[in-house]
């Protein structure tokens, strides 16, 4: 018997050889990488702040699916292609992420990677929420 449940949101396509999320029994609930790409595994945008707020809409709709809300988030890690892009567009990066998290701010780390496994992808987030 397992302690832990595997979340995924309703209409989603399957995630294949990993979960989106696995919510423990304890309320821990971590979240695999998400990038860019909606339910149909499909880009949204080819921009990066169209693909992090992507993202962080999915982290967003993970954390919903196993009954918690985004303020339950407490930690990001942001995976990111490219750092002077992400640098250029510092005002946007706050404002595409408080559409999605509101005033909400986790602590958060930031690696910049020489790539993603999806390479159309720009960022990666993932993230840990504790539900109550």
């Amino acid at each position: 018997m397992t302690d832990h449940k595997v979340i995924h949101p309703e209409g989603w396509l399957p995630a294949k050889g990993y979960a989106n999320g696995m919510l423990a029994k304890n309320g821990t609930l971590h979240i695999g990488g998400q990038i860019g790409w909606d339910a149909d595994k499909r880009f949204v945008s080819d921009t990066f702040i169209g693909q992090m707020r992507q993202a962080l809409a999915n982290i967003r709709a993970i954390v919903e699916a196993a009954g918690g809300q985004v303020e339950d988030v407490t930690r990001l890690t942001w995976f990111v292609t490219d750092k002077a892009e992400y640098l250029a567009a510092q005002e946007d990066v706050g404002r595409a992420y408080r559409e999605v998290f509101g005033k909400h701010f986790p602590a958060m780390s930031m690696v910049i990677v020489a790539g993603l496994v999806e390479d159309d992808a720009k960022v990666e987030i993932e993230a840990t929420a504790h539900l109550s």
